[in-house]
């Protein structure tokens, strides 16, 4: 209670004014009530998880420095679910336990010329995540105890690196090993994300080197050290129509403590239509194996995995035999529908198959509706997996609200 207390005060100090001159002071604050339903087979009991996340905090400026520091509540206000800590097996997981922590708490430094240094713990996002992400999908987010360094002093191009010592995982301050899988409270490591990139008219191209250590003894085979490349873009065909498309290619292979030898590579391609509200997208991704030994196939143990590979997130790890993800999905967006500033809609289609045999894993179906107003922003959210030899089949559902200062 004592810091339950210290966050709500934290909290208030941030909604106040600024008290000292040269100081400006911004307050932080993100809230979202969420309702969760899983179905899963076999498990004998349905999951229905009702949560509330509240993250609060400020950022004070003075000069060329900056001090940021956010708070993390989760609780957990309709408990019949599989939290992965809390030992209700019976129920799938929600992987949402309650939590109250120290989110975020770093020094940035910006005196140097097109040059940011950021020092302590914090939110990394690099690209579209899907090697390194914070997880804002779960209600504890992912930060790292880090050191980081970003240079645009040359038109164009951007280099973006960081040493990271701690990753600081969704399980929060509660998290254990009690109840299967290794889910710490935090992993540390000597870990590198390099990152560099040059943006022209039409792409943006990027080259990344990301070096995983893990530490901990039960997720050692997660370490790897992946290379690779990337090219984004968009280019108009008419008015109001343009053509959007990504590549991208990396090599995997184990890295430090990792007791496995092995090397994989990633492969994905996506073209999309873009036509005034309507989005359409075609792609492909393939996560390579190697000699079909588990965590021996591409991994990316810090990425935001729920944006990736269905949202019933039956591939989080990758199977021995590898990923191949075939997807195609449409949406469409209005703006000033009724009392909303704007309403959307996607549909997803996915068809999972093995890259080192010929097995189909299954299927999925996601579609999701979102409605903004204000500060305010309400999701409604399904998922549907049709398992053929690889999990079980699997339902979900979510409703949201959240608010952001």
């Amino acid at each position: 209670m004592r810091r339950l207390s210290f966050l709500l005060l934290l909290s208030g100090v941030a909604a106040g004014p600024a008290g000292a001159q040269g100081i400006a002071i911004t307050p932080i604050f993100d809230a979202r009530l969420r309702y969760e339903r899983v179905e899963q087979a076999p498990l004998p009991d349905d999951a229905n998880a009702v949560t509330a996340r509240i993250r609060s905090g400020l950022e004070a400026k003075i000069g060329d420095f900056a001090l940021l520091a956010e708070s993390e509540a989760v609780l957990a206000i309709g408990g019949a679910y599989n939290d992965g800590l809390n030992g209700k097996t019976r129920y799938p997981i929600v992987p949402d336990p309650q939590n109250v922590e120290l989110n975020r708490l770093q020094v940035q430094y910006r005196g140097l010329k097109k040059t940011v240094v950021t020092v302590g713990r914090q939110r990394i996002d690099l690209d579209d995540q899907r090697f390194v992400g914070s997880v804002g999908w779960r209600d504890n987010e992912q930060t790292f105890d880090a050191a980081r360094v970003e240079y645009t002093g040359i038109a164009n191009l951007k280099a973006d690196l960081t040493y990271a010592r701690s990753d600081r995982t969704i399980w929060g301050v509660d998290g254990g090993n009690r109840f299967g899988p290794a889910r710490y409270t935090a992993i540390r490591g000597d870990t590198v994300f390099a990152n560099v990139s040059y943006t022209t008219k039409f792409a943006k191209l990027t080259g990344f080197a990301y070096l995983i250590d893990r530490d901990a003894p039960l997720v050692l085979r997660e370490s790897n050290q992946t290379y690779g490349a990337r090219l984004t873009g968009a280019y108009p065909v008419a008015a109001q129509i343009r053509l959007t498309y990504l590549a991208s290619y990396a090599r995997q292979s184990d890295y430090r403590s990792n007791p496995n030898r092995y090397s994989a590579d990633y492969i994905a391609a996506e073209i999309g239509a873009e036509a005034r509200a309507l989005k359409l997208i075609a792609g492909y991704e393939r996560l390579g194996a190697d000699d079909g030994v588990a965590l021996t196939s591409f991994q990316t143990p810090l990425a935001t995995l729920h944006k990736f590979n269905g949202w019933a997130d039956k591939f989080l790890v990758t199977p021995p035999d590898g990923l191949r993800d075939v997807y195609g999905s449409v949406g469409y967006g209005w703006k000033k529908v009724g009392p909303f500033d704007a309403v959307g809609v996607v549909a997803v289609y996915h068809r999972f198959d093995a890259t080192r045999a010929s097995t189909h894993y299954g299927n999925e179906i996601d579609a999701q509706v979102t409605a903004k107003r204000g500060r305010y922003a309400g999701l409604i959210k399904f998922a549907d997996y049709d398992a053929d030899r690889f999990a079980t089949d699997t339902r979900k559902i979510w409703v949201s609200l959240e608010y952001t200062l």
